[in-house]
């Protein structure tokens, strides 16, 4: 039975206002306000709930649709209970107090204040991150950005090049490398490469430590026949060219910083002890995800900084359903039909798929797994989500053992530390049969 000395508040955000609903124990509406996204305006709504239910903060449980952000932060900090909840659950639950689809902002508030009066175990209680983690998660997100924009940098010099240059894209697969930058500007041109001296070339290769090709054969290879393009073709693909080599260049000084950044950031939580007076469970973490096959720079922070709450439970169902590798189950009357999760977070499930993908090259038992899903029809996606689902309960194990990952151990066989497969029964029967999904 809930406690009368409890108070539920709802949270319908935007980016300029925010409408609140408060609720009591017994669903009845106290107040209800809307409040300005503004540091005056947060801490105005703060001291309204306080005032208005007449309790502490800790005695009031807050319910929003978001799981980050500055109205999220505040009140952590300010000690009030936030649950978040997924707007497409929010949107079932309105149906309980209209089904013609009428939605406005009051609304909205008081359905998200009173589902997580009667239906709590729906949300997701958040608690203030560590601020190690909170740096790196936006290291992270802003290392992930620079990739797909070097990416799309990249894919628009390949279309140019094609245009005019097609030689050139014979020399190497990454076009945004500051070699490749370099030797551009060095012959921008079919014409210019006739010119080139080898001598030049290969003080070029050598000053950025480029052993994969000669200047004798990136010569041959520019030196090859030239399209013959309409006039002003080539003149106007190096000026486009000549646009993108400088955000290029920067895109690149930026993602090494950033992965610098990343690097610091992962050894800090790594080495860090978690016997330190503060700290809590991630530093620990840290060491044993490293442990890992397969698991590097960014795998580990985006590990840390998306999956922290999972990592922190040990929680191995609510790690596979972020991440896309459980299945879902869709059945009625006589048909049952189990299809890949499409509802996760894309950045994690991404890691993830990276993650298998590396162990099931360079893990022998891993490597082993795979080629038997394989042999049974399974496709290379399926089976790489098979073994990222594998990981994870070994992963989950080893986290509660507090144990590094040991080759050795990976059948159960060992005398000096128990293996972390042995903890099956501990991670529960979904990690039994998650490797035959």
């Amino acid at each position: 039975m809930i406690s009368q000395e409890r108070w539920f508040a709802g949270i319908d955000w935007a980016s300029q206002k925010h409408q609140v609903c408060l609720l009591d124990a017994a669903g009845k509406i106290l107040g209800e306000r809307q409040f300005a996204h503004s540091g005056t305006g947060l801490a105005e709504l703060c001291d309204w709930l306080v005032a208005t239910s007449h309790g502490q903060p800790a005695n009031i449980a807050v319910a929003i649709e978001v799981s980050h952000g500055p109205i999220v932060e505040i009140l952590l900090e300010r000690g009030f209970v936030v649950n978040a909840l997924n707007p497409k659950q929010l949107d079932r639950f309105r149906d309980r107090f209209t089904v013609a689809g009428a939605k406005d902002d009051r609304r909205d508030a008081y359905v998200a204040a009173d589902a997580l009066r009667t239906d709590p175990q729906c949300f997701r209680t958040l608690a203030p991150a560590e601020p190690l983690i909170v740096e790196l998660r936006a290291w992270s997100r802003l290392t992930d950005e620079l990739q797909h924009e070097r990416t799309r940098l990249t894919n628009r010099m390949r279309d140019e090049l094609w245009r005019y240059y097609p030689q050139a894209l014979q020399l190497t697969d990454d076009f945004a490398s500051d070699w490749f930058l370099a030797l551009w500007q060095l012959v921008p041109t079919p014409d210019k490469a006739r010119r080139l001296r080898e001598s030049s070339l290969a003080q070029l290769l050598k000053n950025h430590h480029v052993r994969r090709i000669t200047a004798a054969d990136a010569l041959r290879l520019l030196r090859q026949p030239p399209l013959v393009v309409a006039p002003g073709t080539t003149e106007a693909a190096c000026a486009h060219i000549r646009s993108l080599i400088g955000r290029l260049a920067l895109v690149n000084r930026q993602l090494r910083q950033a992965q610098t950044k990343l690097d610091t950031l992962s050894s800090q939580i790594a080495d860090a002890g978690d016997d330190t007076p503060g700290q809590s469970n991630e530093p620990r973490d840290a060491a044993i995800l490293l442990s890992l096959p397969g698991v590097g720079r960014i795998v580990l922070a985006t590990l840390l900084a998306e999956a922290a709450e999972p990592l922190k439970s040990r929680d191995y169902t609510a790690l596979r359903a972020l991440s896309g590798v459980a299945p879902v189950t869709r059945q009625s009357g006589k048909r049952t039909l189990v299809v890949r999760r499409l509802a996760c977070q894309r950045r994690l499930r991404d890691a993830l798929y990276h993650w298998a993908r590396t162990a099931a090259q360079f893990d022998p038992s891993m490597r082993q797994r795979y080629h038997a899903l394989r042999q049974r029809g399974h496709s290379h996606n399926r089976a790489l989500r098979t073994i990222g689902d594998r990981l994870l309960a070994i992963a989950c194990a080893m986290l509660r053992n507090a144990t590094l990952y040991d080759p050795h151990h990976q059948n159960g066989e060992g005398p000096n530390q128990p293996s972390p497969l042995r903890t099956r029964a501990v991670i529960g029967s979904p990690a039994c049969t998650a490797a035959s999904v």
